[in-house]
Formats: structure tokens, C-alpha cells, sequence
């Protein structure tokens, strides 16, 4: 059985991934770090995980981590590139949860995320773990650059209208809310309950990180560059991403069976019924990604919805997702988990 390492397992993406991992069946889960939780068990300080998973959070030792099959990343954003380079030279697959091998060009990484990449040269050699486009680079892969939340509920909306060119690539919009996990488990009075309850706001109106990351993704499929207009919003609830995305058609197409064709056969992708709104709650604890297309008033500008958990299919259950690729595992594995509801 495949040993998976986690480095990093005290957020919310980690816990994520060890809930998901520890109901998996097909790996085993053998070291978990955290320099600040070493030697204390998962199970005190994630108190859902009690009597699913025996295992204590370690120091971040190399050798340990080289003898994994298969190593993810739940760390903050420049953890990994310093540690990455060690792994593959040991034979260890690895997933980046961050955002270290998400950019491919480098004086745009370096220019969003304010540091200077620690192993340029492996930028190039990383695939971009969405399945939905990349799924058989992924199987193959030594690196895999896991997409952040946002880029995933953006992409996978206006994906099929820019694969087939249906639409103006000049002035897409992708408005997007989150819940305050998006945000990590770090202490911070801006996502304390007294300041974000019962309240709504934008933010990073200037410029998003994940922007340079959606224009990447888009510009890919349409194979010319795009100008996206990127806001988030912070709604005032844990879990969950709805992105509102706007684009103005320029050819005709029955958009209903578009959407319905392009994500036939992805088993965490959903095409609602024509004329729905997906909710949030409809996907939280699930590896899905719901979407309902819509033409207002039947003129030239397309309305996408698109819902997912930003902890699962915007994170470890997405990661999840690209390890079972990686192992020729079964893609669904892990990940068969029903929707929380209420």
C-alpha cells in the first residue's frame, strides 16, 4: 500500500486532507508534520478525527519524508519549493497544495507572491492538478501543482465557452465569494466572528493572487491571452465558493447541451437542470462542483454559476482526486463523501 506523508497538518486543508485520507482504504497514512505539534497526537488537536486515525504530528525530517511514495504539501505559500527538489531526487511524488508551482511564469509568481522561487527549474515540469483539463499529465507527473479554490470554481465555469471560442475574451468576469476558512486557520481580527458576522464585503479589488492563475488557466484553453476582471467577496459563513461568472457571446451554441457535454464523463463535476441556482450548502464537505449556465433575457452575455466546498474539490479533496491519478487508483476513492445538509 502506497505511505503518504503530509507536511503541514495543522490547517484547515490538513485536517481536510487527514479526514479524507483516514476514511480512504487504498493508502497508508504513515507521517504527518508540524514543528509546533510534534509528538502530540492528531486526534487531540482535531477532535473529529478521534478513534479514525492513530498517528502523532512529527518534526519535518527529510529522510522520513523521502521514504513516502507520495508527500503533500499543506503548508503556507514558499514552504515547498525549498523541500520539493530533495523529494523528487529521493524518487517521491509530491502535491503542492500552495501555490509555489501554479504560475509557470516566474517574474509573474514572483511578482504576486513577493519572494524569489527557490527551484525555478522545476516550475515547468509541474502539471496543474485540474483534472478536468489535465487529467492524463497528471497520472504521469512527479509535481503536481494543486489549484487554488478560487481558479477552480472560475475555470471550471467558463471553461467550455472558451474552449470553443463562444465568447469575447476581452471582458470576462468572474465575481466570487468565499467563506472565512478560505482565509487559513491563523489568527486574524478580520476573521473573527464579531467582525465578519452578519456582514459582506469585497476585497483585494486591485488585485487577487489567484488572478494571474485564472487568466493562466483560461488563456490555456482558448490559446490566446484574456482579460479577466477577478473580485472576491468574503461571505460570512465557514465553507464554500460561489462564483458568479459574466462573459458576452460571440457565436451561437445551445449553451445547456455545451456544458452538459464538455462534463459528461467527470464524475465531481454537476451540470444542473437549465434555469437553476446552485447553493453552497449543496456541495460543503464534497468534492463536487455544481453548475448551472444561464442566458438572461436571452441576450448576449452568459451568466455562469458555480458552487464548490473550498476545502474539498477548491483543496484536499481535489488533491485527494489527483493523488488516486497518481497512484492508478481509482479516481473517485476517498471522495464518495455525500454533501453536508442542513
Amino acid at each position: 500500500m502506497p505511505k503518504i506523508g503530509i507536511v503541514g497538518g495543522t490547517g484547515y486543508t490538513g485536517v481536510e486532507l487527514l479526514r479524507l485520507l483516514a476514511a480512504h482504504g487504498g493508502v497508508d497514512l504513515s507521517l504527518i508534520t508540524s514543528r509546533s505539534e510534534a509528538g502530540r497526537p492528531v486526534a487531540d488537536l482535531f477532535p473529529n478525527l478521534r478513534g479514525h486515525l492513530d498517528i502523532r504530528f512529527s518534526q519535518p525530517e527529510p529522510g522520513r519524508l523521502a521514504a513516502c511514495d507520495l508527500v503533500f504539501f499543506a503548508t503556507p505559500n514558499g514552504t515547498a519549493m525549498k523541500l520539493v527538489p530533495e523529494l523528487l531526487a529521493a524518487g517521491t511524488r509530491v502535491i503542492d497544495l500552495a501555490a509555489d508551482f501554479r504560475i509557470q511564469e516566474i517574474p509573474v509568481w514572483e511578482q504576486w507572491y513577493g519572494m524569489a522561487h527557490a527551484c525555478p527549474e522545476l516550475v515547468a515540469e509541474a502539471v496543474y492538478g485540474l483534472p478536468e483539463t489535465n487529467r492524463e499529465q497528471i497520472r504521469a507527473a512527479r509535481l503536481v501543482a494543486n489549484p487554488g479554490c478560487y481558479p477552480t470554481a472560475a475555470t471550471l465555469g467558463l471553461l467550455p465557452l472558451v474552449e470553443q471560442g463562444l465568447v469575447a475574451l476581452d471582458g470576462l468576469v468572474a465575481d466570487c465569494k468565499s467563506g472565512v476558512s478560505g482565509a487559513g486557520r491563523g489568527a486574524s481580527v478580520g476573521m473573527l466572528m464579531g467582525e465578519v458576522g452578519e456582514s459582506f464585503k469585497a476585497y483585494a479589488v486591485p488585485g487577487h493572487r489567484h488572478l494571474p492563475e485564472i487568466r493562466q488557466n483560461l488563456a490555456r484553453a482558448a490559446g490566446a491571452a484574456v482579460d479577466l476582471t477577478f473580485v472576491p467577496h468574503l461571505l460570512p459563513m465557514i465553507r464554500g465558493i460561489h462564483a458568479t461568472l459574466y462573459a458576452r457571446l460571440t457565436g451561437e451554441a445551445d449553451l445547456q447541451a455545451l456544458y452538459r457535454d464538455r462534463y459528461a464523463s467527470e464524475p465531481f463535476v454537476d451540470v444542473l437542470p437549465e434555469g437553476s441556482h446552485p447553493e453552497t450548502r449543496s456541495v460543503r464537505g464534497a468534492n463536487h462542483c455544481r453548475i448551472a449556465v444561464h442566458r438572461p433575457q436571452g441576450g448576449d452575455t452568459v451568466v455562469i454559476l458555480s458552487v464548490i466546498d473550498n476545502l474539498v474539490k477548491g483543496a484536499a479533496g481535489q488533491a485527494v482526486q489527483n493523488m488516486n491519478l497518481m497512484l492508478g487508483l481509482d479516481e473517485r476513492m476517498g471522495l464518495d463523501q455525500v454533501a453536508l445538509l442542513p
